[in-house]
Order: C-alpha cells, then sequence, then structure tokens
C-alpha cells in the first residue's frame, strides 16, 4: 500500500472521532512509523513494507478505541521538546505551557542558580523544561507514584539533566528536604464527581491519581499550601496551575498561607490557568 492510500484509509478510519482530526493522527502515527515527518509530502506514492503496514494499521485502531496518539508513540511534545510519556503520567498538554511563561516572567534576573521544586512532578515536562530553559537552575521533582518518578528520570537523562535535577517519592511534601526560590505544581483538580464525565483519552488512559482532586477540586492546594512555608525562601515564587474557574478559591487559600503578590495568568484561550505569588519576608 502507498504512503497515501495507508493516510486515506486511516483518516476514513478515525474519522467519527470527535475531534474530527482523523487525517492529523493518521499523519503523526505515520510519521513516527517512518521517523520522516516529510515522507508522506515527499514521497506519497512510497510503498509501505508489510510489516510497516500492520504496524500503522494496529496503531490505527488503538487510536479509533480512544487510547491517546502520544501513548501510542510514547512521546509528547511540550514547550518544543520530545518527553517520553506512558498510562502512568498525565499528558503534557499545550495550556500547561502557560505555567512555564509565568516562571519565566516572575524569576528574579538577578537570581543566580535557582533552586525548583516541582510537586507532582509526573512526566517531569515542567521542571526539566524550566531547567533546559534557566542556565544555573537546580531541581527537585517529587511525585507518589514511583511509575511517574521513572518516566521523570527517562526524560532527564534525555535531556541531558540528570546531573541537574533529584527525584524523591513522596506524598506532596512528606519527603522532601530544603529550600527553593520557585514552588511549581500541576495537583489534580478535577472534581471528583467530573471524573466519569471526562473524555475517554483522559478517563481511560490516564492515572486518576493525577486526576482527582476531591470533592470541591481543591484538596491538592489545600494539602499543599498547608505545608510549603518552610520550603520556600522569602519572597519565593509558588506557581500553580488550575482548574477553569478555580483562581478566585485558590487565591484565597494562598492569601491565608503567606502569600502576596498573586497574579493571574491566562492561556492562549484567554482562560485563567495559573495562578502565582510570592511568599511574605
Amino acid at each position: 500500500m502507498r504512503l497515501d492510500e495507508a493516510m486515506k484509509a486511516a483518516a476514513a478510519d478515525l474519522s467519527n472521532l470527535p475531534d474530527g482530526d482523523g487525517w492529523r493522527d493518521a499523519r503523526v502515527l505515520l510519521s513516527h512509523l517512518l521517523g520522516d515527518r516529510e515522507a508522506l509530502f515527499r514521497e506519497p506514492e512510497r510503498q509501505l513494507t508489510a510489516s510497516e503496514e500492520i504496524q500503522f494499521f494496529e496503531w490505527v485502531a488503538r487510536r479509533k478505541s480512544r487510547e491517546p496518539v502520544s501513548h501510542i508513540i510514547g512521546l509528547r511534545e511540550f514547550y518544543g521538546r520530545d518527553f517520553v510519556v506512558s498510562s502512568k503520567v498525565l499528558d503534557p498538554r499545550p495550556d500547561s505551557e502557560t505555567l512555564i511563561e509565568t516562571v519565566l516572567a516572575r524569576l528574579d534576573d538577578d537570581l543566580s542558580g535557582p533552586k525548583i521544586l516541582d510537586l507532582g512532578v509526573g512526566s517531569g515536562c515542567l521542571l526539566l523544561t524550566l531547567l533546559s530553559e534557566v542556565p544555573g537552575s537546580t531541581g527537585m521533582g517529587a511525585d507518589l507514584s514511583e511509575d511517574a518518578l521513572q518516566v521523570a528520570k527517562q526524560n532527564a537523562d534525555a535531556l541531558g539533566l540528570k546531573d541537574r535535577v533529584q527525584f524523591v517519592q513522596s506524598n506532596w511534601l512528606e519527603n522532601v528536604s530544603g529550600q527553593y526560590h520557585v514552588v511549581i505544581s500541576n495537583p489534580p483538580y478535577i472534581e471528583t464527581d467530573d471524573i466519569s464525565t471526562l473524555e475517554p483519552e483522559v478517563r481511560d488512559f490516564e492515572p486518576h491519581l493525577a486526576l482527582d482532586g476531591g470533592v470541591t477540586g481543591l484538596d491538592c492546594y489545600k494539602a499543599i499550601l498547608s505545608k510549603i512555608t518552610p520550603f520556600l525562601y522569602p519572597l519565593g515564587l509558588m506557581v500553580f496551575e488550575i482548574g477553569q474557574g478555580q483562581e478566585d478559591d485558590l487565591k484565597e487559600l494562598m492569601v491565608d498561607a503567606g502569600f502576596e503578590d498573586i497574579q493571574y495568568h491566562k492561556d492562549l484561550a484567554s482562560t485563567v490557568r495559573c495562578v502565582s505569588g510570592r511568599l511574605k519576608k
């Protein structure tokens, strides 16, 4: 089967996906299979081998069952870098790049070698991106899931950052030590009753441990803020990613925990995606 014929058949198979972009998903799968993003456009008449054809349509069938493309190929791009992902971690999402931009914008210019703590590090996409973007920075990534930590370590190795980052298995701050200039977190923030309403790509293929934020969606923020003070330097920066409409509740929690200069940060869809603040002196 030619590449263009395979693409046409795959796109038809995936035409009923909710996002309506079966062609895009099929193209990503085929590009990954071939190890060449331009092959389809450069040589559409190229013939797939028998083994390539079998593999490709096995992947298409998995996508048709709503398995995320990133899980099928084992990679997801975030902030211009590829990260290993699996069903053990949340998929890095473009919205989360707002957190990166927030830290970079609010980081003190005269701060040399900032120490960054990521609570609920998951794949490591947030922490490792910041370490890549901020020369001289070092980091600690904490996660309750040992499986997630293994994924993060794999990404740290791939990005050449293993000498600048440490990882610890911890229920939030339980096993964390030291003080940090920046603490970031994208904790579970979905209300428990809403989990069942999520798209199958999330509900059925991503870890509920990283999704469920309790009855109000705020349980994890409360757990972090109740113990964060000793881990931040005075005027240290705290940045949370949030769910839609949670900004005012989180601001109140942060004020009560001793934070000031609290700001809201919108994503590309003009939704408030992050809340940041500084610990009072």
